[in-house]
């Protein structure tokens, strides 16, 4: 089965991921790209390159993701203890992956300075252009502030961004952010979040690839690697949910094809946990009511992260109903049970059974009679798929001999 998948509409949807800060959704990587594709087109970059300048500046701080304080910190003018560590992460979670590997190197290297004064010890010309780029675009989406007037912060903006012209920042490129910042427009777009589809939209036309399976398999890889950071108790639930589930939809009849769709499914199902702070995830007493209201989003974000990927209906589903129940009182969305389909009852189980036999910060992971006990009775109350739950329990040895150790 081939996906035909605009690589920009991926990486577009991917970044939002990235944006879970604050209880909410940001827009950094969305605008750092909008103004790094500008600086792009007016240096003339040719069409590749400026292709590779966009899809690094969407995901330029990949390597921040799982760690919620850096990333707000990097968003909000705090302090950060070391600036580069998070772009070297980026680029080591980038490099060996034939999809993503042309953006590590500019992600790399977003943070260094022109001067050469940054660990890498790269100045001028050999930092690459695209990290040049993204470094001056980032700290311009950064100096924006939301609650004033966006024209009359422009002057103060290009005068931080001087100032550091020759030390920080290449010179070619701080005249040129200077020369499009005439325009008053590009200050409009900026501020003007009804503006970023269009924008992203007519980028379409451009970097459409047609993607296969494994393709789409290696990229979730990436993104259930940054999930399951989050929290040390967590280091394999992703991948676990996924062969699991992998095994239950072949175990059901799927097809190979459609068994690979459901190990995509798996590795995505938390992706919106990045919304959840590690104080949360990693609490070792009782949740409070509101703290679990927040951990619940987690399934929102996930739904609404990819059904904005063409192509990706499915797997949406499957991956962002698994908290849906068959009494109908499960969340986000309180699905009625007839409307649950098969592979959402399917990821459903395999994340209670992952979760179940693994350690938490409140209690070590569960027997496997203590297992089986939990899962009848959630089969029992409709909160699980009864045959569902049998149909793993009778292959139990066979699922466990394929999962990583806890």
């Amino acid at each position: 089965m081939i996906f035909s998948i605009h690589l920009t509409n991926l990486l577009k949807s991917f970044s939002l991921a990235l944006e879970l800060a604050d209880g909410g959704l940001s827009s950094h990587h969305w605008r750092t790209a909008m103004i790094a594709d500008r600086i792009g087109g007016h240096l003339g970059l040719a069409q590749g390159p400026r292709q590779s300048l966009l899809y690094a500046a969407l995901l330029h701080d990949i390597g921040a993701a799982a760690r919620w304080e850096e990333k707000n910190s990097l968003y909000g003018h705090k302090p950060i203890t070391n600036l580069y560590q998070h772009a070297e992460d980026g680029y080591r979670l980038l490099a060996d992956t034939p999809l993503f590997k042309a953006m590590a190197k500019p992600i790399r290297h977003h943070h260094d300075r022109w001067d050469g004064s940054s660990p890498s010890g790269l100045a001028g010309g050999d930092i690459p252009v695209a990290g040049r780029i993204i470094n001056l675009a980032d700290t311009i989406e950064v100096l924006i502030d939301d609650g004033r007037y966006i024209l009359d912060q422009r002057e103060d903006i290009l005068a931080a961004v001087a100032r550091q012209s020759g030390s920080q920042f290449d010179p070619e490129i701080v005249r040129a952010i200077g020369e499009i910042a005439r325009q008053d427009s590009f200050w409009f777009d900026l501020a003007t979040p009804q503006y970023y589809d269009h924008f992203f939209r007519g980028l379409q036309s451009h970097g459409q690839v047609r993607l296969n399976i494994d393709g789409l398999l290696s990229a979730a890889e990436i993104f259930a690697t940054i999930i399951d950071r989050t929290s040390s108790f967590t280091a394999t639930h992703s991948r676990t949910v996924a062969s699991v589930a992998a095994y239950l939809a072949h175990a059901k009849g799927y097809s190979d094809t459609e068994t690979k769709i459901m190990r995509v499914a798996g590795l995505l199902h938390d992706l919106g946990k990045l919304a959840v702070p590690n104080n949360i995830l990693e609490k070792p007493g009782k949740l409070t009511p509101r703290e679990f209201m927040i951990v619940k989003q987690h399934v929102y974000y996930t739904h609404r992260i990819l059904t904005q990927i063409d192509g990706f209906e499915i797997i949406a589903e499957w991956a962002a109903f698994h908290h849906e129940t068959l009494d109908g009182t499960g969340y986000p969305f309180r699905i009625p049970p007839a409307n649950l389909r098969l592979g959402s009852r399917i990821v459903a189980v395999a994340d209670v059974y992952a979760a179940l036999r693994e350690h938490r910060p409140y209690r070590p992971g569960l027997s496997p009679g203590e297992v089986e006990k939990i899962m009848l009775d959630m089969a029992a109350a409709r909160r699980l798929d009864n045959d569902i739950v049998h149909t793993l329990l009778a292959a139990r040895d066979d699922i466990e001999a394929t999962l990583p150790a806890v």
